[in-house]
C-alpha cells in the first residue's frame, strides 16, 4: 500500500551534474516527483533540492561535493528544507557519503530513481540510506520523464551499464554490466519525444555501438535500432554519441550514406594511440589500425565529422607515447577532440600502477594536444564560410540575448562549438527547434558566426 501523501506537497528541484545519461536519470527523478503532484521548480527556488552527482573523475567528484555542500549550507540558513543526493556518487561512495554528511536526509541510488517522491516527503517508510548492490535496473518508455530543457533536441538512453575493463574507468563498479533496452521499447519513448516537439533525437549510452549485444542482435544490434527509428518517427535528425572502435559495425556508416537524417558524424572516444599504454588502459589497437578505421569511415561517408577524446598522463606514459598522439591529431584532423588529464580512480584497475606523471607534465602534455587541434578545428571552420548549411536553433545565445544561437549537424550539442546568428530575415520569428539554412560568415575555433537564408522545413 502506498504512504498517504500529506496535503501540501513541497517544491523540488534537481542539481543535475555530470553527463547526459546522468541528465537523463535527472528528468525521469523529475518524472515520478511530477507524477505524484509534486511542483517542479529551480533550485533555488524550491524547499527540497536534490542532487544528482557524477562520480567519473576526480574534478566531477570534488564538483558534486561542493554542490552537496552547497545546499547543506542553505539547509542549515532555512532557505530550504530538505537535501537528497542521488547518483553515481550515491552509488559508489554512499556509505561514506552517508557518515560524513549527516544533514544530508537521504541518499538515492541508481536503481532508485522511483523513490525521488518519497525522499522529498521524508516519508518514515523509506531509509536514509541502505546499501546497494551493483545496478541492475533499466528504465524504459513507461517510466515518466520530464524533459528539463527546449532546445530542440533530447537524448535517448539506449543501454545502460557497460562491459568493457578500461583501467582507467569505474563506471562499471557503478552502473553495472550493460543492459540494453528493447527496440520496441525504444521507437515508443521516441515518438513519445517526438510528440513534445523534439527535433533532434540523440542515442546515448556508455557503449553505444554495443547496443543489443545481450538481446542477441549481434553487431548489427545500431544500426537495426536506427532503421527502425527512421521507420516510426519522423524527426529531422538523429545521430548517436560514443562509438567503440573494436565495437563500431560499418553498417552504421552504409546507414548514414544511405539516410542523411541520420547525421553524419562519430564521436569516437579513443583516448589513446600508442599500443603499449592502449594494452595497459586494456583498450587494445594501435594508430595504424585507427588510422585505417577512419579513412574506411571516410570512403563509405565523406562528409562525415569525426570527434575524438584523449587522456593524457596515463601511468608509464612517455613522451615518445605523447608525440605518437599528436601526430595522430595531425594526420586525422578530426573536427573536434577533447584531451583529458589522468586522474586514478580508487578502485580501478589501474590504481596499483599509482600517478607517477606530475600534474605539471600532464597540464604540458594537454595544452600542447590542445593547441594542434584548435588549428585543425579553426582550418576545418574557416573552410565553412561562404557556405550554407542545416542549422537546429536552441534559443537566445547564452552570454548576449542579442544573438541566437544553435548548431550544425556536424555539432553535437554540448560538447562541441555553436553557431551565432546576428542577422535573421525581415519578419522571421524564431522558434526553438527550429531547422532552418544558415549561410557561415565568421569561423573561430570552436564557434561559427553566420546568418539565416532560408526558412524551415
Amino acid at each position: 500500500m502506498k504512504n498517504p501523501l500529506p496535503l501540501s506537497l513541497p517544491s523540488v528541484g534537481i542539481v543535475s551534474l555530470g553527463c547526459p545519461k546522468n541528465l537523463v536519470d535527472t528528468e525521469v527523478m523529475l518524472g515520478h516527483l511530477k507524477r505524484e503532484g509534486m511542483t517542479l521548480a529551480d533550485p533555488e527556488k524550491s524547499r527540497v533540492v536534490i542532487v544528482n552527482t557524477c562520480g567519473f573523475i576526480d574534478s566531477a567528484k570534488e564538483e558534486s561535493v561542493g554542490a552537496i555542500l552547497r545546499e547543506v549550507a542553505r539547509k542549515e540558513a532555512g532557505e530550504i528544507d530538505r537535501v537528497i543526493v542521488a547518483g553515481c556518487m550515491v552509488q559508489k561512495y554512499g556509505r561514506d557519503l552517508a557518515a560524513e554528511i549527516p544533514e544530508v536526509d537521504h541518499f538515492i541510488g541508481l536503481d532508485e530513481l522511483e523513490n525521488a517522491p518519497a525522499a522529498a516527503l521524508g516519508l518514515p517508510s523509506l531509509p536514509r540510506f541502505s546499501d546497494k548492490p551493483l545496478a541492475t535496473r533499466l528504465y524504459d518508455d513507461l517510466s515518466p520523464r520530464v524533459l528539463t530543457h527546449r532546445k530542440g533536441y533530447a537524448y535517448l538512453k539506449v543501454a545502460e551499464g557497460c562491459n568493457n575493463p578500461c583501467t582507467f574507468c569505474t563506471i562499471p563498479q557503478m552502473r553495472g554490466l550493460m543492459r540494453s533496452r528493447t527496440v520496441a521499447s525504444l521507437v515508443k519513448e521516441a515518438q513519445s519525444l517526438e510528440a513534445q516537439g523534439v527535433k533532434e533525437l540523440v542515442l546515448i549510452s556508455q557503449d553505444t555501438t554495443r547496443y543489443g549485444e545481450d538481446l542477441g542482435l549481434g553487431r548489427t544490434g545500431l544500426a537495426m535500432l536506427v532503421e527502425s527509428l527512421l521507420k516510426e518517427t519522423s524527426f529531422p535528425w538523429i545521430r548517436f554519441l560514443y562509438a567503440y572502435p573494436k565495437t563500431l559495425h560499418p553498417g552504421v556508416f552504409e546507414l548514414m550514406a544511405k539516410d542523411r537524417r541520420f547525421l553524419p558524424y562519430v564521436d569516437m572516444p579513443l583516448q589513446h594511440v600508442s599500443r603499449r599504454v592502449l594494452a595497459s588502459m586494456k583498450r587494445g589497437g594501435d594508430a595504424a589500425s585507427y588510422l585505417r578505421q577512419f579513412e574506411e569511415i571516410r570512403n563509405i561517408v565523406p562528409d562525415i565529422s569525426l570527434r575524438s577524446t584523449f587522456i593524457v598522463g596515463f601511468p608509464g606514459e612517455t613522451e615518445e607515447d605523447f608525440f605518437e598522439v599528436k601526430e595522430f591529431l595531425e594526420a586525422v584532423r578530426f573536427d573536434n577532440a577533447g584531451v583529458f588529464t589522468y586522474s586514478p580512480e580508487p578502485g580501478s584497475g589501474a590504481e596499483p600502477l599509482g600517478d607517477p606523471v606530475s600534474f605539471e607534465e600532464k597540464s604540458s602534455r594537454r595544452d600542447r594536444l590542445m593547441e594542434v587541434q584548435q588549428k585543425i578545428s579553426l582550418s576545418k571552420n574557416r573552410a565553412k564560410r561562404g557556405k550554407s548549411f542545416d542549422f537546429i536553433l536552441e534559443g537566445p545565445a547564452t552570454d548576449t540575448e542579442l544573438l541566437l544561437e544553435g548548431r550544425l549537424a556536424s555539432q553535437a550539442p554540448e560538447i562541441d562549438g555553436r553557431v551565432l546568428i546576428n542577422d535573421v530575415p525581415s519578419g522571421w520569428t524564431p522558434r526553438v527547434g527550429e531547422i532552418v539554412r544558415v549561410k557561415i560568415t565568421e569561423a573561430h575555433a570552436y564557434d561559427l558566426v553566420g546568418r539565416v537564408v532560408a526558412g524551415a522545413f
